[in-house]
């Protein structure tokens, strides 16, 4: 365990995961994790005592590429640690240049390692993270070699958010959940899988709601609350309408994400002052040619994403192509969604990333540094 001194008397932990065989230095890779508060494992849902562990995609790229002989360093964002322990007022006012400052300082963590090859550099970013690696590597052309980018944004991060907060669950109601085309969906429906339906359950359950599920996996405290709020449709009892009630509802949530001012917040997905800082940057569409030619860039993007839906990936590899820089690959995955596991085209399936995904990465990488590995033992962290 490495602690970042992220300034202002903020820290955070972080872990370098080394090859267990070979002889060091070792080609470094720093990972950037995606939007809301984040452990350095990128864990995806609340560690229940007895319940099954969920996914920890960024523990598995660290442990496949260490596997392969490389270095990697992941680490928590500021103001958030395991299962989603948060420090309101770190998080609650961590601006997006906060974030890219501290993948900056974690950076230089992983280059100072005596274990790392300082000319051997790499960085993996993922959805959000995506945003900030182009940023880190055209500040550093010298000491990144290689960047790749998982679930990519390129557009404005506002219309973005749209998208996903107000588009798709919209068009999921209207396409998945009303079969008869009544105009309503039922609340047992939605209730009895809330993964599957969290794109429309979101907009309608306050948070104290989701965090009671999620700590209990009690589908009744959904399905309460919501007979009880919607227990006033004089269109049918136990029914949601799409138009009057569900769409007001999601446009309220999206309005409200950045415009009231929380500086201390405890929302693990993203604060407003979070918000407000995403949606005054400069898209990432517009400062990808800056990167440096001599940095390789990757692009990987499922098909089914519906959080950074793949045309964002295009755009940046058109962009690319403009700009004429020598080095940069786009692989789309039929049939997975933002965490690169099955997804349908309106929910992100949530499980381990899939080992091909994991290949393509380890393969490129091995291509842009010369590597042969080909053992393949258990890491040590």
């Amino acid at each position: 365990m490495l602690v970042i001194d992220l300034g202002n008397g903020v820290k955070t932990n972080s872990q370098l995961t080394l090859p267990a065989i070979g002889q060091g230095p070792f080609p470094g890779v720093l990972l950037i994790p995606g939007s809301g508060a984040n452990d350095k494992n990128e864990t995806l849902g609340f560690v229940h005592k007895n319940g099954p562990k969920p996914p920890t995609p960024f523990w598995q790229i660290a442990q496949y590429l260490s596997e392969r002989g490389f270095a990697v360093l992941r680490y928590d964002k500021r103001g958030a640690g395991a299962n989603f322990t948060i420090d309101q007022n770190v998080w609650g006012n961590a601006t997006i240049n906060d974030l890219i400052q501290d993948s900056k300082k974690a950076l230089n963590v992983l280059i100072q390692q005596p274990e790392v090859d300082p000319k051997k550099i790499s960085i993996i970013g993922h959805s959000e993270g995506t945003i900030i690696a182009p940023r880190v590597a055209i500040d550093n052309s010298t000491k990144v070699k290689n960047i790749i980018l998982m679930g990519t944004v390129a557009q404005n991060v506002r219309d973005l958010v749209y998208y996903q907060a107000v588009s798709v669950p919209s068009g999921y109601a209207t396409q998945a959940l009303d079969k008869n085309h009544t105009g309503l969906i039922s609340i047992q429906q939605i209730a009895k899988d809330p993964f599957r339906n969290s794109l429309v359950l979101r907009s309608l359950l306050p948070s104290s709601i989701l965090h009671t599920f999620l700590r209990t996996n009690d589908t009744k405290v959904i399905a309460n609350f919501l007979l009880n709020k919607f227990a006033t449709n004089t269109v049918e009892a136990g029914y949601i309408s799409i138009n009057k009630q569900l769409k007001p509802l999601l446009m309220k949530s999206y309005d409200n994400l950045s415009s009231f001012n929380l500086s201390k917040c405890n929302n693990i997905e993203e604060c407003p002052v979070g918000y407000r800082s995403l949606f005054s940057l400069i898209p990432t569409l517009s400062i990808i040619g800056n990167v440096s030619k001599s940095i390789g860039i990757l692009m990987l993007n499922g098909e089914n994403d519906s959080l950074t839906p793949v045309q964002q990936a295009f755009l940046l590899q058109q962009r690319l192509t403009e700009v004429n820089h020598p080095d940069h690959t786009l692989i789309t995955y039929p049939n997975l969604g933002h965490q690169f596991y099955p997804s349908s085209q309106w929910s992100t399936g949530i499980g381990p990333f899939e080992e091909y995904v994991l290949a393509d990465i380890y393969s490129w990488l091995e291509a842009h540094f010369g590597l042969s590995h080909s053992y393949v033992t258990t890491p040590s962290t």
